[in-house]
């Protein structure tokens, strides 16, 4: 079926992390279980774009949202692709497939109070547990960086000379991101703390869980539900969520969109458009508050 070889070059040349290509082989291994269950199909160069349809309804009908569905069909198509290039197939099956519409759902960022409020409450906090969360919150919030770079900072990623922080984005790639000096100071606190906590040698990754182990990313999911549902009515609150926030805050405060796109480690500046209703809200407030003949109205 050629599915390691595949997985094989989504590592090797692709450069995708473990936890992408877990979910392409999942994927794909799902799919063929499905041709084998219906159509008694194991050979992929049996597979006819009809078959590829009765996935999506057989998906659909199990209430998956149309992005999970999209992604899923994306990982297929993928594999198929790959196939062809290789030369086992002439044609993918999926050529001409469309992908479902997706309703735009608008994110609310959370308020400037709201983050104010957490990082405010845990400042007070001496314990280790206390700083590593402020710690948490605000990398997020000042670095708008996602969770899985978050949780894979090393100690020796910290440039406090140059005031950058390198972190390992999507496929591997690197980049720099500077420090404000209030987060620079904060992280600095926390790592004497941490080195008199667990010892300066005990792991090389900056943030640790309560045990001194690496974070993982329920445990970073489960800090920032604990403190933000405390100051938020927010039905959607995520580590992500506080990355849009970065995104957003910067956006309503004059930053330029193509700098932000850097910040955020986005390859083309459509994945940071997503991030500019909030941007034009805000200046739909500004405009309509300041323009002459609305004040006379």
């Amino acid at each position: 079926m050629y599915l390691e070889a595949f997985l094989d070059y989504l590592k090797l040349e692709r450069n995708y992390s473990a936890h992408t290509i877990l979910a392409y082989n999942a994927d794909i291994q799902t799919f063929f279980n499905f041709l084998q269950e219906e159509y008694q199909i194991e050979n992929p160069k049996l597979v006819e774009y009809v078959f590829i349809r009765a996935y999506v309804v057989h998906l659909s009908t199990r209430k998956l949202s149309h992005r999970s569905i999209n992604r899923k069909i994306a990982s297929i198509k993928a594999y198929f692709k790959f196939l062809q290039k290789v030369g086992e197939i002439q044609i993918s099956p999926l050529l001409k497939h469309k992908s479902l519409k997706i309703k735009k759902e608008i994110q609310i960022p959370f308020s400037p109070s709201e983050v104010n409020q957490v990082i405010e409450n845990l400042s007070k906090s001496d314990a280790f547990e206390g700083k590593r969360d402020y710690v948490i919150i605000s990398i997020f919030y000042a670095l708008g960086i996602r969770r899985s770079e978050l949780i894979n900072i090393k100690i020796s990623d910290i440039d406090f000379s140059s005031h950058v922080i390198k972190v390992l984005g999507k496929r591997n790639k690197e980049r720099l991101i500077p420090m404000i000096k209030w987060l620079e100071g904060l992280i600095e606190e926390y790592i004497s703390l941490r080195a008199r906590t667990w010892g300066s040698d005990h792991s090389p990754y900056l943030l640790l869980t309560n045990k001194g182990d690496k974070l993982y990313e329920t445990f970073v999911y489960r800090v920032i539900i604990r403190y933000f549902s405390e100051v938020s009515q927010k039905t959607k609150i995520s580590p992500h969520m506080l990355r849009h926030t970065f995104a957003t805050h910067l956006l309503n405060n004059g930053a330029d969109l193509n700098a932000v796109k850097e910040l955020l480690g986005h390859s083309s500046l459509a994945a940071t458009q997503v991030y500019t209703h909030s941007s034009i809200a805000e200046l739909g407030k500004v405009y309509k508050n300041a323009h002459p003949r609305n004040l006379k109205n």
